[in-house]
């Protein structure tokens, strides 16, 4: 049986890496991918590699159309089809509305918005010759309520939950589900959280009484990119620990 193949983009750290390894663990062929640290994703690949697992490095600026062609083109070359999209990486630069850059605004667009329009055109057609197919989306609390100073960002995630659902309402009958994720505060896996800080009163106002790891978002992605997940599909799914928000 040909293994499924998984396009996880900024995933040499953090939240992104949690989802290569899970998804490695889990059977898939998973391209690891960023648009600096290239030494970062060859270290996941290695990890993944160590354990068993197929991965292969791409590195890319998903905010360029033509690095999203290459990026696509690479995976194809390397894999095959691709049967998982995960869009994990994203910019959030920080502004006053009336003060911003539109080209900031532009990139913070094509990063966070254009990038998953892209790589769904791309990569659609080979879920829909599969009839089986996974497309996840990332958005974050703040951005959802939206805040000061990230207005471009905020609009960026909200187009991104309507790509999600009409995704959802178009291509559900070819076997592809869509949904899209909201992690509350995750400040890393190696992330030392000092009394008295920052993280540390986010922490005891959290009602889990702890803030999230990188398994608590790839357990999840796990689960969506399952036979068993096929149902899920159109959601937004809040991964906070029980912070309530208001959307």
């Amino acid at each position: 049986m040909l293994k499924k193949t998984a396009l996880v983009t900024g995933s040499g750290a953090r939240i992104g890496k949690g989802i290569a390894m899970r998804l490695a663990e889990d059977g898939f062929n998973v391209v690891v991918n960023g648009s600096k640290d290239e030494a970062a994703c060859q270290s996941v690949v290695s990890e993944i590699e160590a354990n068993g697992g197929s991965a292969h490095v791409c590195m890319a600026d998903i905010g360029q159309r033509s690095d999203i062609d290459r990026l696509i083109d690479s995976t194809h070359k390397h894999f095959g089809p691709v049967h998982v999209l995960v869009n994990n990486a994203a910019i959030r630069p920080s502004a006053p509305f009336l003060d911003e850059d539109m080209a900031v605004w532009d990139k913070v667009m094509d990063v966070n918005f254009h990038s998953a329009v892209w790589l769904a055109r791309g990569l659609l057609p080979d879920m829909i010759q599969a009839n089986w197919g996974r497309i996840i989306h990332f958005t974050g609390m703040n951005a959802q309520k939206g805040y000061v100073g990230k207005t471009a960002v905020s609009v960026s995630k909200h187009a991104l939950w309507g790509l999600t659902k009409s995704l959802c309402v178009e291509h559900g009958r070819d076997g592809v589900t869509c949904n899209m994720i909201s992690p509350g505060t995750f400040p890393g896996d190696d992330v030392v959280i000092d009394s008295g800080g920052s993280f540390e009163q986010l922490r005891l106002g959290n009602p889990s009484g702890r803030l999230g790891k990188s398994r608590d978002i790839a357990g999840l992605v796990s689960y969506l990119c399952s036979d068993d997940g096929g149902f899920m599909s159109g959601q937004m799914l809040q991964v906070n620990g029980g912070v309530v928000t208001q959307v």
